[in-house]
């Protein structure tokens, strides 16, 4: 599925008076699913199909990211990525859902957790699955690029990034025998350049750094989640592969790990039918 076919079966609704694209579809218990950095909610569009016909399932472009709206004037946060999760479900009168999550949307589910073990999240979580992200921030392992966009001068390599750096990085963090297709690097590329997302990037990045600021309240939410959680994992990911899912054994009480060895950061782009199969053994 293309960019533009996924936009045109999705909507807009408005976040402190800015545009935010999602996708709604299907009948059943709520499913939502939460993106990572620095592509959007199309990442989910090979595992879509399935999901829908068990779940109605909600996916949205998270602000800065995306077909939504690139503020250059804004003070992006994985706090206020939170609120327009709980903005969107309020709006759909949602009051339960399970979510999956990947890489940034993982710091954000965190923080959704963190609310709900506080007794102050606007719904209810039945469960929440986890593919690669940043968890420990003490184990996460960023790429060059990474260090360079979140520096006093980040603002100077997001401007430089281009589609050949893009595809430079994507290789180095797919799994060796499953990587990006030239379409799919093509279209994580539009979906950065849409709303000429590269003037923010070095803005996004700063989830970094709050990952560090946040440590023991979002380590603490897995902690002590009621919540069933499952983590499944790429494990030839160098950002937060194999050793992230050890660090999760060793922090995470009863940690249930499934472990896709040959697997890069994007499982759901790379292993579509692996994921699935996990996911709905675990929701199921």
């Amino acid at each position: 599925m293309t960019i533009q076919e996924w936009k045109n079966q999705g909507n807009f609704f408005q976040y402190k008076g800015h545009s935010i694209f999602y996708r709604d579809e299907g009948q059943g218990d709520t499913l939502l699913l939460i993106h990572g950095f620095p592509t959007a909610s199309w990442d989910w569009w090979k595992i879509w199909p399935t999901l829908t016909k068990s779940y109605r399932v909600i996916a949205l472009d998270m602000i800065g990211f995306g077909f939504s709206d690139k503020p250059t004037d804004y003070q992006y946060s994985i706090l206020d990525q939170a609120n327009i999760h709980e903005a969107l479900l309020q709006q759909l009168n949602i009051d339960t859902c399970h979510i999956l999550a990947h890489d940034y949307g993982d710091t954000v589910t965190q923080e959704l957790l963190a609310r709900f073990n506080e007794k102050t999240l606007k719904f209810n979580i039945d469960s929440i699955c986890l593919l690669n992200g940043g968890l420990f921030p003490e184990v996460h392992k960023p790429k060059l690029i990474q260090k360079l966009l979140i520096s006093p001068v980040g603002f100077v390599f997001g401007a430089l990034t281009s589609k050949k750096r893009l595809k430079a990085n994507f290789d180095a963090i797919f799994g060796q025998n499953t990587p990006p297709s030239s379409q799919e690097i093509d279209e994580f590329w539009n979906l950065i350049m849409h709303n000429k997302g590269k003037r923010i990037m070095h803005k996004l990045i700063r989830y970094m750094s709050e990952r560090r600021q946040h440590r023991t309240r979002w380590v603490g939410a897995l902690q002590q989640s009621s919540v069933p959680l499952r983590l499944i994992n790429g494990g030839s990911d160098p950002i937060s592969g194999a050793h992230m899912a050890h660090r999760y054994q060793e922090l995470v009480p009863t940690p249930d790990v499934v472990a896709l060895p040959e697997i890069g950061h994007y499982p759901q782009t790379e292993a579509p039918e692996l994921v699935l199969k996990s996911y709905l053994a675990f929701v199921n």
